[in-house]
């Protein structure tokens, strides 16, 4: 007869050994597939952080090989056997963020400025435009 006490070790019985089958798995806690997205973590919130701080504080060099670091680990996380998507769910996220923040580098430092020949052309092609 099944009583609750026996229920209650049966679910810690089974808790534990999904525990233990985790730590053990190619994904687990013993493998770099675990902690390397962990580490990488840190590279997410200091970009998301560095989104309130001024244009001017941001490394354009930095910026760009943060990016192509990101872009690079997808693809490494796509490919390797197992499929690390921890990994490739944090460089996708961190990826559009250095992006970002290449843009606002950009803007500060007058990259991506349209020129007063091309605003001219561009505000008479808009007012064309209202007229058909």
């Amino acid at each position: 007869m099944l009583t609750s006490s026996t229920v209650v070790n049966l679910n810690d019985s089974m808790a534990a050994a999904k525990f233990r089958a985790f730590v053990n798995s190619p994904m687990g806690p013993k493998t770099t597939h675990f902690w390397g997205p962990v580490s990488n973590i840190g590279l997410l919130a200091s970009a998301v952080a560095d989104i309130q701080k001024t244009p001017d504080m941001i490394s354009g060099n930095m910026t760009v090989a943060l990016f192509g670091y990101s872009c690079s680990f997808m693809r490494f996380a796509w490919m390797v056997r197992p499929r690390n998507y921890m990994l490739l769910a944090c460089h996708t996220c961190n990826a559009p963020i250095q992006f970002y923040q290449l843009s606002r580098w950009a803007k500060h430092h007058g990259y991506l400025e349209l020129k007063k020949e091309e605003k001219e052309e561009d505000q008479v092609a808009l007012k064309t435009l209202k007229v058909v």
